[in-house]
This record gives C-alpha cells, structure tokens and sequence, in this order.
C-alpha cells in the first residue's frame, strides 16, 4: 500500500480552489443552453405539486426553519426510540406544544397540535402530578403522534428490511420501468464489534437476496445493488487506527464484494467524513487490488464521492488513476455532501487554517459540475452515477454528457477540445439509448423533478433507497430533513413560490467566489486570533510531532529551597514595582509575543507533554492551544478591564474607578494540565501588573520551566516570574505562609484547597484573596429521550480519554433505567475498543495515570469498588503493548451503585460509576446537588424544557447538553465551579482578572482651583 499523501491537504483557500473549478468546466458546459431544459420540469412540479408527504411538500408546509417543521424534525428524531410512556409524553407535549398547526392542509397534524397545546400546560415535566384524565389525553396524543412519525418514516425508508423493501420497489417499476435500486441498509456508525457484525450479516443478507434476483449475464448497471458504510462495519473506522482497520475491515468487505461480483450487482462504498477520507482511499485501493486479481470481470465496485469537500476534483483524478492502473472500471456515485456542518464546525473546533468543504451552496454547485466533467471524460475507467434533485445541475450533466459523447463520437484527434456554442433542447435531450451515466436520487425527494426528468425514456436513474426499521432511520433522516430544509437548497426554493424561475435557476458559473464564514483562524474575530491546531489524521501534520518527539528531552529543574521563600517573595516585590508601572498595552504586547513563539514552537512542546505529563498526541496538541488561547485572552482582557472609566457625580469635580495590581502572587498549578493551567494562572497575574511565585506540579516541573523560559524569552521581566519548584507540603506551603504575598491562585483538590485556605486565614497581616479550582463528582444525567449512540460517544470521551484525568471528567452516570442494559451494553463495547498503552503511539486512546502514588491511590478505591458494587466485566480496553511494559497503566472500569448515595469520592482516573434511575429527573438532579460538588454536569435529552429546567436547578459551574463533558475552551465556555468545586471566578471568562486586581476610585474637586469654567460659561 503507498504510503506518499494520494490527495493534497483539505485545508486550502476556497477562492484558488473554484476559481480552478470554474477553469476546468471552460467550454464543457452552456449553462444559458441547459437551462431551458430544466424550466418545464420546475413548472411542471409546481402546477402539480408531489403528496403532502413528499419532501417538497412537506418543506412547503413546515419548513425546517418554523418551529412547526422544527418540532416535526425533533420528533421524528426521538419519538420511535423512547421506550415508557412518561418520556414519550413529555417529548410531544414539549415538541408539539411550542408548533402551531393551525390551519395546516393535513388535518391530522393540526388535530394533533391542538391536544398538544392543552397536554403542554397540564403534563410537562415540572408542572408536577396530573390527574387520570390527563394521563389518559396525553397517551392518545402521543399514539397519534406515534403514527404521524411512522408515518412520515414509511415515506423516506423503502423498507423495514431487505424483503419489503425490494417488493416496494417491485410496486415502483410498475409505475417507472427500468428503475434501479440501490439499496441502503441503515447503520450509521458501529461502536462496538456486535454492532458492526450486526450491520456485516444484515448488508451480507441483503447482497443475497438482491443476487437471487439479479441478470448474472448482462449489464451490472441494469441490476439493483447495495450500499455500505465502511464506519458499520468496523467501530474504531478512524485514522489513528490504520492499521488495524487494514487488517479487520478489508476482509470483511471483501467477503461482500466476493458476493456481490458473483451476483454482478453493484457494491458502492458509501462516503464518509473528511479526516477519514485517506483511510477510505486505502481500503478502497486494497479492495480493488482484490477485485483485479480475483474478480477482474467484475464492474459493480464502486465509490460515493462528495463534490462538497475542497478535494473533490483531485479525489476523482486519483479514482480514475486506481481504475486504470488495476484495468477496472469503477462505478462512481457523485453526491453534494451530507456531514457540512460537522466539518464546519470540526474545523473551527481544531483551529483549521481553512475549511475542508465549501463555505458557500454555489461552490459547491460548482465543484459538483467540474467533477461531472471529470467522470463523464473518463468512460474507460468509471461509470458516473449522479445523485441530486436539483433540475439546473440535472439539465447541465445532461447537456456536459451529450458533448463528452460528441468528443467520442469526433475521434481522437478531437478528443481533448470540447465544443463551443450553445445547444439546443433538443441536442441535449438526446443522451442515447445506451447512456453511459445514470442519474440518481433519493427514495421520498426530489420525485416530482424526477416524474418529468424520466419522460425522457433514455435517461437511466436508481433509488437510492434507505433499508430498515423506523426507529433506526432517526439520524438518516434528520439529516435528510436539515439538508433539503435549508433555505439555500433547490428542494426548499423548489416549494417555495416566491422564488421566481430565473432565481431558482441561476448559474452558479457567474457568482463570485466568496466565503459565508470566518475562517477558523478568525473565529473570534480579528482582535484575537483563534490558536491554530493540527488535524492529526494528516500525515504531513502530524509529522512535525513526532520528529520533535525523537529530539526533546525532559529538562532538569532545581528544586527551590523553601527556606528562601521570603527572599523569593522580595524579589517578586521589587519587580512587581517596575512591571506594574509599565502601560497595560505594552504587558498585553508581551503575552501576545509569548503567545506567538508557543505557537511556533507547538511540536517540541507537544512532545514534552506526552514525554513528562505522558499525553496523548490529541491532548497535547488541544494543551497547547488552550495555553495560547490563555495569553492571547488574557492579554485583551487586561486591556479592557484596566482602562479608567469614568462616573457620573456633582457639578465641580470628576469621578474615575481605576483597577490596580495587588502585588506578588503565588500560583500553584497541577499536574493534570501543566502548560495550559500553568500558563493561564501566570498569564492572568502578569496582564494585570502582578509579579509571580510560580509552583508547578512535583511531576511536571519540565513543562512549566519551558513556559518559563519562553515568557522571559517574550520580555517578562526575571524577577516578575519566577519558576520555584518543590514538594507542595514544603515549597508550596512556605509561599503560601510567605509575608507580604498578594494572592493564590491554586488548582488541584479540594483537600488542598481547604488547608491554603486555613493558613491565609491564620496568617496576620492583609485578608488576601484565593482563588480555587478544584475537582468534583461531575455526573451526567441521561433520560429515555437520549440517542444511546451519542450517549456512549460523550461518555467514553468524557470518562476515559486522558485516562480520566481531568478536572472536568465523567465520574457518575445517572442513565434512565429504560434505556440503561441498552446504553451499558454499548458503553462496555466501545470502551473494549480502547487502545490502551504508550502514549507516544498515535493509536493510543488511554495512557498510563501520572505516577505510582496516583496508580496505588485509585487502585484502592478499584478494590472498594469492586467488594461493594457490581463490575461492569471485560471493560478493559485493547491493550497495545505488553500488559506490564508501561508503568502505572490503569485500564478503563466501571461499576454499577445502588443509589447516589453510595458515590462518596472523586476517583481521579479512568473509572465510572453508573446509578440507574427512575420517576422525575429533577428528583435526580437534586441528589447530583446534596453531592456538594459543582464542577461539570452533562445532560442527555431531546427534552428541551426538561433540559433548561435540570440546567436552571443545577448547582454546577459548567452545564453540557447533549455532548461530551470536557475540553472547556478558553473565552467560550469559561471553566470553574462551586460548593467543593472551587470559588470561582472562572478561567477564561470575561470575570477573571478581576479578582488579580484591586479596585481604586479617584475623585477631584475641580472647584478648588477656581471653581467649573465649564458649568459657569454655559457650555
């Protein structure tokens, strides 16, 4: 398998990228020409609009935007899947109880909508008992509700399985001969080996039961076939995990192909996400080198491909390169795309130089027509399959098809030169009878263009036809819903009568290219750049890591002696006079400096993370960033905060509220996050005219001296910031004794919190201020409501990446009993998926805990656990070394408690415990509060009342709804807590500095000098 990048990097100007697209489509298409043949069928599609539940139709009655169609797409979401009656209840009268169907032309749904405004006054979830009657209502409304999904499900699923789904299909030939079908078995994403085994038999019966019906002898293409997703069939399908994907997924696929070629039916590898785009690539290339030594006659293995991604043309020049090497021809399924606003929001998260997809719909127009040209010209080795509803880009294939075929036709001194000049209706109509594409669409959208399209007889199309029970249909069809719902897609302008024809048919070739977003790197606007990050599944991002990682060395600290603490504290005092005096700007000046070498110097300290603090690669890089993310915030604050204001008082004199520096802080900063808490503490301490004593963690001091060096490096003066490392029960607690200090700020456990707290409250002398951020029994409260898919995803993130070692992480699942043997079932899947060992492997998911007393320490709480609880079994992880080889390894546990109650300590690693409940979640949010922590809290709903209302009752610093539970970014969701979770303010908020400043008001009495000039002039 080549190991050299097949694709060049995602993350490229958008402008370049379409302005080579525009190029490239120069002479292929008259889009003037094409046009025209796409307005009857507009017209025809309006004057005789598709069944109410036709996409068109629906998007006209409730578009995605109103909170009808937004209360439609929730409860076709969740409804199907929530298991009791009180969920159900409380989801419809939630969802349906904020929509207004009044006058909607289906009658059931405004019937439905007017029980739901009276269910929603007397039955949401904090509106206490209701009474029989009322009970009895709501299960009437949700029944009814029920079958409207089930409904509206029917409409966009061909089938709950493989057999009722090719008899409906038989049911449509009747009425469109010589349709294909493509059928798609709904799996989207295994996280457990059952799962994808599940998904391998389902999509193997499938291929069957199309083979017994299929032309074994004739065309591939004339036979109906399948597609899958590489992500079912295997529940690590990531980057990381290549080697293993190549070693378990591309035997499994092959035994499908192997059927599917002796069927001679079509297998197309569905599309995935961008970061697994060259993972695809090499299990496509290893099937296909199967395919040509093993069924070389075969001409059915295929490929969606996404005109969306910045990629696409490139993508397509590589397909086309496999096909010709390996002497196949490739069936190629060319669609807009389906996860745009995950890569979007991806790209931001990780601080991209540029997106991966297109920002705008008609670049994305305009890369799908280049990618036609490209598979149109290239009929030896694909066979081009289109997928889309919209009449314009349909009209214009045809038309970039018939002129391929002239090209053919002219010869091959031709070939090269596409003609000029625009065709007629006519011409373009005029495909042939033996197309050589087909155009495609999905089951439920786009029938009505397609009902005038398919008058055409030589015009081929297949279904693209989604296989399987309706409750599983849930994210297939949302998603559906999101994409053909956006106001800017030809679905929703096509029910839309305000848009006129000129203006639903527009060039895309004529609008300038433009981004609709903010690049990443200025996602926070221009007065403060967003750290820039690395996508990790790039080998050439990566790359600059791991060669930094074969040359850092840990760094030698000298213990400070404590006894010279007072000594210390002088010095800082001396300095604090000059580096407070200095303009707040110039100090802001320095952090940005800092800031700017940290990001330049991001791999040699991401291999210092990962060699001292035994990091993972993605957490040291996420490190790095926050601590960037740190300076640069702090920086602007401190120049926002520290500017005099001015208040309003009596004639004569002039009042002014100044902040000031307090003087000399002492900042003690843990192991767990030693750069970005390091580096946050001291940042908020130097931009606001402090000096610094800073106590790095005893296992960490490496990382803190580089910070160090860099910050001096930068211009903070010496004596402002000083590194003074040592034992927290010596050199810690001799600073904070220290006479004459100014604060602390301190982050680690609550114990040690409590004994700085007694010893600055002993101390005689000034009342100085602490700051604490400690940990906490942080819990996840998960309803019936919750997709258990996304469920286990925030839970493993959240509980067992970093090895649990995070201030933020997963320690107590609350999971509704109607959904917990479901969710621990999966949970104990996925987390055997791990890859548990040396953190310097790229695979590696779980890394050893930071030392022995860590290990010892959490061990003994394993053994508590496990004489008291019930052990989730075989929870273990994949271990990538061997099992002694790496010291202090803590594999991932779980336990099951009998109540709340019995969870009485934070454990400080990879471990969970789990607390089923039942009856009303606030009763459980109230026990979270009796806890006394108050740190991280997740919430689990499709509930949104419920959710606000668990939110609005929590005693917790950091509420998440619906995702994952760390990774706090700085100036977004700024981190701390309450109760034993620490005083706040919080880090990286808009109220930090405060509490580093003192407060000062100044007040002058202008009359003193001869009275108000200004008062007593009349001006």
């Amino acid at each position: 398998m080549p190991q050299q990048p097949r694709l060049p990097l995602p993350y490229r100007p958008e402008a370049a990228i379409v302005a080579r697209h525009l190029q490239a489509l120069a002479g292929a298409l008259d889009w003037a020409a094409a046009a025209p043949l796409a307005r009857p069928w507009v017209q025809a599609v309006r004057n005789n609009p598709p069944p109410f539940w036709a996409m068109e139709s629906l998007l006209k009655e409730y578009p995605i935007s109103s909170a009808e169609g937004l209360a439609l797409m929730r409860l076709a979401e969740a409804l199907l899947r929530v298991p009791d009656a009180e969920t159900a209840i409380a989801l419809t009268a939630d969802q349906l109880g904020r929509a207004d169907f009044d006058g909607a032309s289906d009658a059931m749904m405004a019937r439905l909508s007017a029980s739901a405004i009276a269910l929603s006054k007397k039955f949401l979830p904090e509106d206490g008992q209701s009474s029989i009657m009322s009970k009895l209502g709501a299960r009437t409304v949700v029944a009814a509700t029920l079958r409207a999904v089930q409904l509206l499900g029917r409409q966009f699923v061909l089938g709950q399985n493989i057999g009722e789904a090719m008899k409906e299909a038989d049911g449509a030939r009747k009425h469109t001969p010589g349709l294909r079908f493509s059928y798609d078995m709904l799996g989207e994403g295994a996280r457990t080996d059952a799962d994808a085994l599940h998904y391998l038999a389902s999509y193997t019966h499938a291929i069957e039961s199309i083979a017994a019906r299929a032309d074994k002898t004739g065309a591939c293409e004339q036979n109906d076939g399948i597609s899958i997703k590489l992500s079912a069939l295997h529940p690590r399908y990531e980057e990381t995990q290549h080697a293993r994907v190549l070693a378990e997924l591309v035997p499994r696929v092959w035994g499908l192909c192997e059927l599917a070629a002796r069927a001679n039916i079509n297998l197309t590898i569905d599309a995935e996400e961008v970061d697994r785009l060259e993972l695809s690539l090499d299990v496509f290339e290893a099937l296909a080198a199967l395919v040509a030594q093993q069924q070389p006659q075969w001409q059915g293995f295929g490929l969606a491909l996404q005109a969306y991604q910045t990629r696409s043309l490139e993508l397509i020049s590589h397909v086309i390169t496999l096909a010709r090497r390996y002497r196949l021809r490739f069936m190629c399924r060319l669609v807009k795309g389906a996860y745009w606003d995950s890569e979007i929001k991806r790209a931001q998260e990780l601080g991209l130089p540029h997106y991966p997809v297109f920002t705008h719909k008609h670049h994305t127009d305009v890369s799908y027509l280049a990618c036609a040209q490209a598979l149109l010209a290239a009929p030896d080795a694909i066979y081009p399959q289109f997928a889309g509803h919209n009449a314009g880009t349909i009209a214009a294939i045809i038309q970039m098809a018939a002129r391929n075929a002239d090209v053919r036709r002219a010869g091959p001194p031709q070939a090269s030169t596409a003609p000029s000049g625009g065709s007629d209706v006519h011409e373009v109509t005029n495909v042939g009878a033996a197309s050589t594409f087909e155009l495609q669409r999905l089951h439920g959208m786009g029938e009505g263009i397609f009902r005038e399209v398919l008058k055409n007889p030589q015009i081929a199309c297949r279904v693209y036809a989604p296989v399987g029970a309706h409750r599983d249909l849930l994210a297939y069809l949302v998603r559906r819903l999101l994409e053909n719902g956006a106001n800017s897609s030809f679905v929703h302008q096509l029910a839309d009568e305000s848009v006129g024809m000129d203006q639903l048919l527009t060039s895309p070739l004529h609008m300038a290219p433009e981004s609709s977003l903010p690049l990443p790197p200025l996602l926070y606007g221009p007065g403060r750049p967003n750290s820039e990050g690395l996508d990790l599944t790039v080998e050439s991002m990566r790359a600059p890591l791991f060669a930094a990682f074969t040359t850092v060395q840990v760094p030698g600290v000298p213990e400070f002696d404590a006894k010279l603490a007072a000594s210390a504290v002088q010095t800082g005092a001396s300095s604090y006079q000059k580096w407070s005096k200095i303009d707040v700007a110039e100090r802001a000046a320095t952090l940005r400096r800092a800031a700017d070498a940290l990001q330049q110097q991001m791999p040699a300290f991401c291999a210092l993370l990962v060699k001292e603090a035994f990091k993972t690669w993605g957490d040291a890089v996420s490190e790095v960033r926050e601590a960037i993310d740190f300076l640069r915030y702090y920086a602007n604050e401190a120049e926002r905060i520290m500017a005099p204001i001015a208040l309003p008082g009596p004639t004569g004199e002039t009042n002014e509220l100044r902040l000031t520096a307090r003087g000399v802080w002492v900042c003690i900063s843990p192991w767990n996050f030693p750069l970005a808490i390091f580096t946050g503490q001291v940042a908020a301490a130097l931009a606001t005219g402090n000096a610094v004593l800073a106590k790095p963690a005893e296992q960490t001091p490496g990382v803190a001296w580089e910070a160090v060096k860099l910050l001096h490096a930068a211009g903070v003066p010496e004596g402002a910031l000083q590194l003074l490392h040592g034992p927290g029960e010596t050199v810690g607690a001799a600073l904070v004794a220290a006479p004459g200090i100014a604060g602390v700020v301190f982050t680690g456990s609550t114990q040690v919190a409590k004994i700085i707290n007694r010893a600055l409250a002993a101390k005689d002398g000034p009342i100085v201020p602490l700051i604490a951020e400690t940990g906490g029994i942080n819990a996840m409260l998960v309803d019936s409501s919750a997709l258990p898919e996304q469920v286990v995803d925030a839970v493993v993130q959240s509980a067992f990446r970093s090895a649990g070692q995070r201030c933020s992480a997963l320690r107590l699942l609350c999971l509704h009993e109607g959904i917990a043997d479901k969710v621990v079932a999966m949970l104990r899947g996925a987390v055997q998926e791990l890859a548990v060992g040396d953190p310097a492997e790229l695979a590696t998911d779980v890394g050893p805990v930071i030392d022995r007393e860590a290990f010892d320490n959490i061990q003994r709480h394993l053994q508590r656990l496990g004489s008291t609880s019930k052990v989730l079994p075989a929870l273990a992880g994949r271990a990538q070394n061997a099992p002694d080889s790496i010291a202090n390894q803590v594999l991932p546990s779980a336990f099951e408690v009998s109540s709340l109650t019995e969870v009485k300590d934070e454990i400080f690693g990879p471990v969970l415990q789990i607390v089923r409940w039942g009856g009303e979640p606030q009763k459980v949010m109230a026990q979270i509060n009796a806890l006394g922590d108050g740190l991280t809290l997740g919430i689990q709903t499709r509930i949104d009342s419920r959710a606000q209302a668990l939110a609005a009752a929590a005693h917790v610093g950091n509420i998440y709804i619906n995702r994952n539970m760390i990774g706090a970014v700085v100036g977004v969701q700024p981190f701390g807590g309450e109760g034993l979770s620490g005083t706040g303010p919080k880090a990286g908020g808009p109220h930090y500095l405060y509490r580093f400043c003192a407060e000062q008001t100044v007040t002058v009495n202008t009359t003193a000098a001869g009275g108000n000039a200004a008062l007593l002039s009349g001006t």
